[in-house]
């Protein structure tokens, strides 16, 4: 089975900077996931990998494309580093939206992409935001990590994230919403509603990644989602078969 695995900024990130003990905690998942399946890693952070090294204004958006520049390189070495311990190889591929949207360019996307998972390397994909403006202003990562699901042809994406599933209301506002195990559609009006991120450094939100899972329905490819913060949920799903928490977003009854 082919899995794409995004993780967001707000799990990668903790008062400003990369929080490893969560990124090595993601490694040691995706290297045991890896004996199993194709790994493909959509990773948030670059903007917050930057703003390690220099503090600039995150609200200007070319502040935020040059921390991106800053950043990605730093991200890189850090995932290589962890990944290094168990002799796995990372590789880098940076695509923009017009990238997917062109099929000369999607080809050309996947067949590097296949000659990465085809030598056992985990190729790790993130919008180039230094070029790219629509991630940076709309959206997060959690719609390119649905578009590369799709164009690679994977069977199913993870989303880890600071939500730790999808409940039938807003566990921020009502103390009693209870979260679903198993949603096989979306209602309409849930897929308006307004971004809100919870991160200073994410963009998205449960829209985005309700969005996510609808593009995916769309095209009957699961979508699952978990926290990013403890592992346990999708560990479970994924390693041992067993659905304890998390969203499974599915068209197969």
């Amino acid at each position: 089975m082919r899995v794409v695995v995004k993780v967001g900024s707000a799990v990668l990130t903790q008062d400003g900077y990369i929080a490893l003990d969560r990124m090595r905690s993601l490694v040691d998942f995706l290297v045991e996931l890896k004996k199993e399946h194709e790994v493909i890693l959509v990773s948030s952070g670059a903007v917050a990998g930057g703003y390690t090294e220099l503090k600039l204004d995150r609200t200007v958006l070319a502040n935020k494309q040059a921390l991106a520049a800053i950043g990605q390189p730093i991200l890189m070495r850090k995932y290589a580093k962890k990944f290094s311990k168990y002799n796995i190889l990372t590789a880098q591929v940076l695509v923009t939206s017009a990238n997917l949207n062109t099929p000369a360019d999607t080809q050309r996307i996947r067949a590097t992409v296949e000659t990465l998972l085809g030598n056992s390397v985990i190729p790790i994909v993130n919008e180039n935001d230094a070029t790219a403006t629509e991630e940076l202003e709309l959206g997060d990562n959690d719609q390119l990590s649905a578009y590369i699901a799709k164009d690679m042809q994977a069977d199913m994406l993870i989303i880890l994230s600071d939500i730790d599933a999808y409940y039938d209301s807003d566990p921020r506002k009502n103390p009693d919403a209870k979260p679903l195990k198993v949603v096989q559609k979306i209602d309409a009006s849930e897929l308006q509603k307004e971004v809100t991120p919870n991160n200073v450094f994410a963009t998205g939100g449960i829209v985005t990644k309700l969005k996510a899972a609808q593009y995916l329905l769309d095209e009957n490819i699961d979508t699952f989602l978990a926290s990013g913060f403890d592992l346990s949920d999708v560990r479970s799903y994924m390693l041992a078969g067993i659905h304890k928490g998390g969203t499974l977003f599915t068209c197969k009854g």
